[in-house]
């Protein structure tokens, strides 16, 4: 069995070393000791042959479950054009044009793509765009193309023109009579035609060859902003056997009701559907993304609900564009002291904190107003989830990590700091505008490039990476390419690292990321966990930062409302010389081109339910804003590029899907 073992420190070295962890592992095959293969049901797996790059030991692919085209409403206001073949073509690595005329390309491709325009108005947007259309020429649709005076809203002209839709704006869910109909028919055979133009352009470019080089889902986004809270989900299909009628927000304000209808649709249905749910901008939810709100049922009701939500949502995306969902400090009965890397790219500003929810929730998250919730964050909501199992016996909120960008100019994996390109299309199209404020409580500059979803699978095929994301054998990254591995277990060596078959030995006798510990043996003490990563293997022209440490997050729930945190270094140097110069962003200090450490819980309580997972941190580099605010004449620079709220550096993260500990009964 090959070993990689962090000892070259060119760039080079590591080129060679990521293109030899591909092959090492594929050059010998484990016999009794091959993980989980978590194999799809019959009625759901596709006809192919298996991929060349197959490997039982899995390899790590990446990818973008959350990209919005020309086909979105919001997206056309920002004058994208692009259509969702371009995006694909693009995350395969083909040049695309911005809104403005840009001309941007990936550095390098992804594995995988969903594009997930958003389904509420798939059926406006075309009416509206199409002149042969009875909607065409009616004011509503005028005022979308922009070809009518605005009145004030909120959210600006922009806003103005999205709302002119819908009956009376995002935060109720009705569609326009005048675009749509008294029954609202005409947008939804409209919709039922751009979902049906979507899924053809999926399959198009899914390659089923030997090779797996790309690969593609059908998805969309249930935009739901209730109150202007953001309680966002894209819904994720296995394959291309997915139900002719997407789910939207405008026909079901529920997420009961979204997750009722796909199980019966799709899940039920015996059609070879299969199909998940992906939560983003928790961050923006005011409480209400995984709020528990059957806690007045009947106790037979809250069990079936809770089995429906932990069935149908596996994955969170914890971060994007707008920014991280992972942490905050200063959150609501929330014990353990701060964690100073809960500040990374928060959507509202730090300092004030905002008023905490209290457990209960409010509105208007979109604007970064309203209480914030400990449950906008994804660890909390974890805990919130272990306090569900204490009480009802059924977690709700399992959820793995993952990220994405979120990004609306048809641009999907567009995450490098040195050549972001903004979000909002023409809107974003120079860095003035990009650095520009957007209000009071949310600051200067707050979007971000965006993160990566990574999944260990056998093979990039669509069987394979679905049957990672249920199993939650995922990770989500700021926008870089660390590898990340995580695994819990009751026998692990504590010089398991050192050893040459390491990777079988964490499969054969524990659990990988995403999975529960099996009932603690007779004699057995606290848990062990064996954390690892190689650090991004950059590319010639961009080479990539060592990195700094690894860490274990633990999660439990206390007496009465409180949440339990604690973060422990495993390995790295935490107060490493490691830093980066603002004026040309050259980075200083020295790093680790690979990781590994063995961690056992100091403080384990074998009669309480806790939750880990691992974060993986880069050394630190320049944000995008001090790239841009750099690159700018002094006498042209905005406030932004002053402002102290800004970010002048960031370091970039990887974070595992958790592992999950339960007493046993």
């Amino acid at each position: 069995m090959c070993r990689i073992i962090a000892s070259p420190r060119s760039i080079a070295a590591i080129v060679v070393l990521w293109a030899w962890l591909g092959g090492c592992l594929a050059a010998e095959r484990p016999t009794s000791d091959s993980p989980s293969q978590s194999p799809s049901p019959a009625s759901h797996a596709e006809a192919r042959g298996r991929c060349a790059d197959h490997d039982p030991l899995r390899n790590a692919y990446f990818g973008e479950l959350h990209v919005h085209t020309g086909f979105s409403l919001d997206a056309f206001t920002f004058d994208t054009v692009a259509t969702p073949d371009d995006a694909y073509r693009f995350a395969r690595g083909e040049p695309l044009q911005l809104p403005g005329g840009r001309t941007t390309r990936l550095e390098r491709p992804l594995d995988f793509t969903a594009v997930t325009e958003h389904a509420s108005t798939l059926g406006e947007l075309r009416l509206c765009t199409d002149p042969d259309s009875p909607a065409y020429p009616r004011a509503g649709c005028a005022t979308l193309r922009g070809e009518r005076a605005i009145a004030d809203h909120p959210l600006g002209a922009l806003g103005a023109r999205q709302d002119a839709v819908t009956a009376r704006g995002v935060s109720v869910a009705e569609r326009s009579k005048e675009v749509c109909g008294e029954d609202g028919g005409a947008c939804l055979d409209a919709m039922d035609s751009v979902w049906a133009e979507l899924r053809r352009s999926a399959e198009r470019f899914n390659d089923r060859s030997p090779s797996c080089r790309f690969t593609t889902f059908n998805g969309y986004e249930y935009t739901a902003t209730p109150g202007y809270s953001k309680v966002h989900r894209n819904v994720i299909f296995r394959n291309e056997n997915v139900p002719d009628r997407v789910v939207a927000w405008v026909d079901e304000p529920d997420r009961w009701g979204l997750w009722e209808t796909l199980d019966r649709q799709c899940l039920q249905a015996g059609s070879g559907c299969d199909v998940l749910t992906i939560p983003h901008n928790s961050n923006m939810s005011n409480g209400k993304m995984f709020e528990i709100d059957y806690r007045d049922e009947p106790r037979d009701v809250q069990i079936e609900r809770a089995r429906l939500w932990q069935r149908l949502e596996p994955l969170v995306e914890i971060m994007q564009t707008k920014g991280d969902s992972e942490c905050r400090n200063g959150m609501w009965k929330v014990k353990g002291g701060p964690d100073p890397l809960c500040d990374f790219e928060k959507w509202r500003v730090p300092e004030p904190n905002p008023e905490p929810c209290r457990g209960g929730t409010d509105t208007r998250g979109l604007f970064g107003m309203g209480c914030q919730s400990r449950l906008d964050f994804s660890r909390y909501a974890l805990v919130e989830g272990l306090r569900e199992a204490e009480r009802i016996g059924v977690n709700p909120i399992k959820i793995g990590n993952t990220a994405s960008t979120d990004m609306h100019s048809a641009n999907p994996g567009d995450v490098a700091e040195r050549s972001f390109d903004g979000v909002l299309g023409i809107n974003d199209s120079d860095p003035v505008q990009r650095l520009s404020g957007v209000s009071p409580t949310i600051g200067p500059a707050p979007f971000n490039p965006g993160g990566l979803v990574g999944v260990w699978a056998e093979e990039n095929s669509r069987d394979a990476l679905f049957d990672a994301m249920k199993r939650r054998e995922t990770f989500g990254t700021s926008g870089t390419r660390i590898l990340p591995r995580f695994f819990g277990g009751w026998g692990y060596a504590a010089d398991a690292c050192d050893s040459a078959q390491w990777l079988e030995e964490a499969y054969a006798g524990g659990v990988a990321m995403g999975g529960d510990l099996p009932n603690r043996p007779g004699g057995a003490g606290a848990p062990r966990f064996i954390v690892s990563a190689l650090r991004d293997p950059g590319s010639s022209d961009h080479p990539s930062l060592p990195l700094q440490r690894l860490q274990i997050i633990k999660a439990w729930p206390g007496q009465g409302n409180d949440m339990h945190q604690a973060i422990f270094d495993v390995a790295g140097d935490a107060a490493s010389d490691a830093s980066v110069d603002p004026d040309t962003c050259e980075p200083r200090g020295a790093g680790h081109d690979e990781l590994c450490g063995v961690f056992t819980d100091p403080d384990f309580d074998p009669d309480a339910h806790a939750v880990y997972y691992a974060r993986v941190i880069e050394n630190p580099s320049c944000r995008w804003s001090t790239i841009q605010c750099n690159a700018l004449p002094p006498d042209g620079r905005p406030p932004a590029c002053s402002d102290p709220a800004v970010p002048e550096f960031i370091q970039e993260r990887a974070w595992t899907s958790p592992i999950w500990y339960a007493p046993a009964h």
